[in-house]
This record gives C-alpha cells, structure tokens and sequence, in this order.
C-alpha cells in the first residue's frame, strides 16, 4: 500500500485552508462551492494505492495515526481563528452562548459538508486512491473542529496564553481530551510516546475510521459521511462548552493543574 504521507505530501496547508472555507462560508452555496473544490483535490491527491473501499481505508488509518498528528500539528497554527472581539462583531448582540449555539452549528455543517464531498467523489468512475482520501477527509474535519473549540474559547472569554502557534497547540490538545483548556503549565509536549501524544493518535485513528462511511456504494456514502460528522462534531462543541461553563463557575484554575 502507497503511504498515506507520500500521497499527501503538503497537504495540510490545503486541510487548514479548506477547514477555514468550509466553517466560515456564509450562504449554503458558497459552502457548496467549497466542497466541490475539496472533492477535486481528495481525488487528485494521489495516484495508487493496494487495496479499495473501507477495509483498506481503516489499515492506512491504522497505520498512519502517527502521520495525521504530525499533519494535524502542522496545520492548527494555519488555521484562521476569530478572537472574541471579531465575533461579537458578526454576531452582534448575541450573548456568548447564542454565539457558541452558532459556532457549533456551522461547525456541524461544514464537517458534513466535508463528509458529503468525500462521499460524492468516491462514487464517479475513477480509480481513486481511497486511503488519501480517507487521510484527507479527517484533516479537514479535525480542521474544523479544532477551529470550533479554538474559538468557543474566544467567544467565553478563556483564550488559551501564550503565542498563536502555542495556543493552537494547546487547542490540539483540548480537542484530544474533549476538554477546555485551563492551564498550560511549561507548553503542551507532543513527544512521541508521551501520553498525550498517544491520545492524539488514538482519537485520529477513530476519526479516520468514521471517514470510511463516506466510501459506502453510491450516495449512501455521501449520507452517511455528512450524518456521522456533523453528529460528530456537534457533540465535540457540546462538550468543549459544557466543560468551559463548568470551568467559569468553578473560578482560576490553581496553576499547574494541567487540563480542567
């Protein structure tokens, strides 16, 4: 089998790209222009591969967690995240939880958005490279979804510190835990082998696993793939929110405690 990484070389700066696109189109049809585009690029991005369908897709996956954390950190700093003062500024009037009830409903779109992309595509007469696909697919998704928790902790008013591209990592990190982020006492570490580093590979294979049902015969993919991660997503931003009001209520956080 043809390695996912080799397929999608620079792929990533496309993922953060698309994620942006997808999450902050405005009208259903500049969203529907956008998965178009997405669609082309998932069937160009590589040539062969051993192997069709879900089976094949789920091995890559298996194989290739490690290279999807390693793409997923390298896009997060690339992605465009709205601070607190531009989305008050495109939700004017709205309390912070009617723009986090906004966030994560166009969150859910945009990811069923990217679902249904993958899904269309894989049902035209080509001979597509399905794993790329699947590997390209699950970086937008977690694209988007890291945007969301980036910017529901804008819209609350608990940005992470430190530099942007610290912040993102931090943000990488809560999409990991399914939790705010508090504090980050001495940086998030990615090392290979570290416990956190693990979670990360182990919540990417499972999100590569869900890509599969995009792959499904004929539009059933496409149904498929738009349902599991818009659902997907959803819940992510309800619990990302749940965990930052409990955060709120409960008052500082004592340094040093890592994650809430």
């Amino acid at each position: 089998m043809t390695e996912p990484g080799k397929e999608l070389a620079g792929i990533s700066r496309e993922a953060a790209e698309t994620a942006t696109e997808l999450a902050e189109a405005p009208r259903p049809r500049e969203r529907r222009k956008r998965v178009v585009e997405l669609a082309k690029r998932l069937a160009t991005s590589g040539a062969s591969a051993a192997g069709r369908g879900s089976r094949a897709a789920q091995r890559a996956a298996r194989m290739g967690a490690g290279w999807l954390a390693g793409q997923v950190l390298e896009m997060a700093p690339r992605l465009k995240v709205r601070n607190q003062a531009e989305l008050r500024a495109q939700f004017p009037g709205k309390s912070p939880e009617e723009i986090a009830d906004a966030l994560i409903d166009g969150a859910a779109r945009a990811s069923g958005a990217a679902g249904a992309a993958a899904g269309v595509w894989a049902v035209l007469p080509l001979v597509t490279t399905f794993p790329a696909e699947v590997a390209a697919e699950t970086l937008v998704v977690v694209g988007i979804e890291v945007k969301l928790v980036a910017e529901l902790h804008e819209a609350y008013g608990v940005p992470a510190e430190g530099s942007s591209a610290e912040r993102m990592r931090a943000y990488v990190a809560a999409w990991a835990h399914r939790r705010g982020v508090s504090t980050i006492p001495g940086g998030v570490v990615f090392a290979a082998g570290s416990p956190l580093a693990q979670l990360l590979r182990r919540r990417l294979a499972a999100r590569a696993g869900r890509s599969t049902f995009s792959l499904a015969p004929l539009l059933t993919g496409a149904a498929a793939g738009a349902m599991i991660n818009g659902r997907e997503t959803r819940k992510l931003g309800r619990q990302i929110r749940q965990d930052l009001r409990r955060n709120a209520l409960s008052g500082p956080v004592p340094p040093g405690s890592g994650f809430a």
